[in-house]
């Protein structure tokens, strides 16, 4: 029997870490805030142990307890204090995304990226301005080009206020060309685009919802987020975005969608990031409360398959938790 070629050789806790093809670092990872002006004092998501929406004043404190993990950049979420039909707290020069950024790029040097969409700011819960009556016709959806004037001025609010990056996600078809030029004349060239560019319409966003306050108040958002079932449509979707402006291309959902992430990174040299979403950090903690998994084990697993497929910057409720122990 020939025993020349045995790769389990390499398989050795010895040497085991030297040939790892795939490494995770703190620097890789960024941690989802969500600030609450609704509340004075932070309140538990239920669905997603060990996070919280955390009131204004505590912004700056959250940030520095995620930098003290090793993690250097987060995203942040608003829930407003009011909401209409055109989501105006979005693009409000005192919302609460803004207010937060200002306080958190003046206290510490995280960098700040900032999520920009219409859903947690409308009262429909709809990523955009509604068509007439479309509350009574689920055919109907958003109208396209009103919504892009207003992410447009959103994006440029958060810019204003101190945003490192910017990354819209409302799948509003020439969202990142309309955003990047608003940007651009008005001074923020250097401000970089990370495009929602395939976001899928999925049931892993659950949680998510219950933490921003931002679930439909009827229909689905199936008219403007991606069917499950295409890849392809994704390949156009991402090469739109390139086109436009993108500086990086995310994928959403992670773990369901890794074969997008590695196609995106076969065909693209721009980096790739990947939305770890609530309820992949929901399911796991629910199956090791039953004892079935581990969670580290598994948490840690699962970001480092994301890294393999080809994304370069992971999005994650994780993050603390695994930088912590890296």
């Amino acid at each position: 029997m020939d025993l020349t070629d045995r790769p389990r050789r390499l398989r050795t806790d010895g040497i085991r870490p030297l040939v790892s093809e795939t490494s995770l670092d703190s620097t890789d990872l960024v941690s989802p805030i969500f600030v609450d002006a609704t509340t004075d004092e932070r309140v538990p998501i239920e669905s997603m142990p060990g996070h919280e929406r955390v009131p204004l004043d505590e912004a700056v404190a959250r940030v520095r307890e995620v930098r003290e993990t090793g993690v250097e950049a987060v995203i942040v979420f608003g829930i407003p204090e009011s909401k209409d039909a055109e989501g105006s707290r979005a693009y409000a020069s005192d919302g609460i995304v803004q207010e937060a950024v200002r306080r958190i790029t003046a206290e510490t040097d995280a960098y700040v990226i900032t999520d920009v969409c219409l859903c947690e700011y409308t009262d429909h819960g709809h990523c955009g301005v509604l068509e007439t009556h479309a509350e009574d016709d689920p055919t109907l959806t958003v109208q396209n080009d009103p919504t892009l004037e207003l992410l447009a001025e959103t994006a440029v609010s958060h810019a204003e206020a101190g945003a490192d990056m910017i990354a819209p996600s409302s799948m509003t078809d020439g969202m990142v060309g309309a955003i990047r030029e608003a940007l651009d004349e008005s001074g923020y060239s250097d401000v970089p685009i990370m495009s929602y560019a395939a976001k899928y319409e999925s049931h892993f966003y659950g949680p998510f919802r219950d933490a921003a306050d931002g679930a439909p108040a009827f229909g689905n958002r199936r008219h403007y987020q991606m069917d499950p079932a295409n890849a392809r449509e994704a390949m156009r979707e991402v090469a739109l975005d390139v086109e436009q402006g993108a500086d990086v291309l995310m994928v959403k959902p992670g773990l369901p969608y890794l074969d997008i992430i590695h196609a995106i990174r076969e065909t693209y040299d721009h980096p790739v990031a990947a939305y770890n979403v609530s309820g992949e950090y929901a399911m796991l903690h629910a199956a090791a409360e039953k004892g079935w998994l581990d969670l580290e084990a598994t948490a840690y697993e699962s970001l480092v398959s994301l890294k393999r497929a080809g994304a370069d910057l992971i999005i994650t409720y994780f993050a603390e938790d695994i930088a912590e122990r890296l």
